[in-house]
């Protein structure tokens, strides 16, 4: 083993305004020593981006900032290289936030033992991973249960693909809305939703009205804006709205009106839950244990758009914003 492991990495140049541009970040190269007393060094196969990261790119987010001049971080998996620690041996899969980077050193309580690794070991960042326990936690805080009728806005997204697959094998009436007629019809054909629309052919509203005349009884929302409004007009009484997200707000430079209906939750007597996924990571073993034989077993899906390379990570992250992936967006490092 050489003294030094020359990583290369991606740093934050600068604060995007807007949608960010390649301008805004810049690959570095890094030195690392070996890894000393309880460290691990571990190479990096895959790394995740993800929207929330867009909003850690601005001053004050509801999460630590990144800083100009700093590699970037959010979720990887990796071979362990090198073990300081009993816990952890050469060639051992683990997951970590040290993504943005091929290699890195870190303390072993730093890094998750993924144990009898799944193949792909990218579905550890996606249907197995934290994107998958977001889906099953948004459906949970709203109890989604049988008979249920759901729309699920951004479903041919990460998040969004597995939320709409858990609710239809929970007994649900399922809608996505999509950015294409591709991915509408990757929705029905292939992940088993009932009705998907192309938000992108306009009138949203009037789509939605279509393929639900009977209206739902839950929004799992990962876009806001008209989408928000949208679901909020054809809800049910008592409907429930899980908060996951809200891409379709994240690049904006002011803050966007919004929904121009929601004294509708008052007269409909909604419910709106916001959740960061985070609080519940606690609840990843009783996720996995639900989710592992259905994946195993063909029936929950995890889609992925892999892109090669760690110098196209920026870009990747910029086709996300912009809807251009299908399912989890990785970046293969191998």
């Amino acid at each position: 083993m050489t003294a030094t492991i020359t990583s290369s990495e991606i740093h934050l140049v600068s604060r995007p305004t807007g949608l960010p541009t390649l301008d805004n970040f810049e690959r570095v190269q890094s030195e690392l020593v070996p890894p000393g007393d309880g460290q691990v060094l571990v190479r990096n196969l895959y790394m995740s981006v993800d929207p929330y990261m867009r909003a850690r790119m601005t001053e004050g987010a509801y999460m630590p900032s990144f800083q100009p001049g700093q590699a970037l971080a959010g979720a990887a998996v990796g071979e362990v290289v090198q073990s300081q620690t009993s816990g952890l041996a050469a060639g051992d899969i683990v997951s970590s936030a040290y993504g943005w980077r091929e290699y890195f050193v870190a303390h072993a309580g730093e890094v998750r033992r993924i144990d009898r690794p799944a193949q792909p070991v990218s579905a550890h960042l996606g249907v197995l991973g934290g994107t998958g326990l977001s889906a099953w936690v948004g459906l949970n805080i709203v109890d989604v249960k049988a008979g249920d009728r759901v729309f699920v806005s951004g479903a041919a997204g990460a998040v969004g693909s597995i939320a709409g697959q858990l609710a239809k094998i929970r007994g649900c009436f399922v809608m996505g809305s999509a950015g294409s007629a591709a991915k509408t019809r990757m929705l029905v054909d292939e992940l088993g939703f009932d009705a998907a629309v192309n938000y992108r052919d306009g009138n949203l509203l009037g789509q939605l009205k279509a393929a639900a005349p009977d209206g739902i009884d839950v929004y799992f929302d990962n876009v806001g804006g008209d989408h928000l409004e949208a679901a909020i007009a054809i809800m049910r009484p008592h409907g429930r709205i899980s908060a996951c997200g809200a891409i379709s707000t994240y690049n904006d430079e002011t803050p966007s009106p919004g929904p121009r209906n929601l004294f509708q939750i008052v007269t409909k007597r909604l419910t709106m839950s916001g959740f960061i996924v985070l609080d519940s990571l606690d609840q990843m073993p009783r996720y996995l244990a639900e989710v592992t034989p259905l994946v195993a077993a063909g029936k929950l899906i995890g889609k992925e758009t892999i892109i090669e390379g760690i110098d196209h990570a920026p870009q990747a992250f910029i086709d996300m914003l912009r809807g251009g992936n299908v399912g989890k967006m990785l970046v293969r490092l191998t």
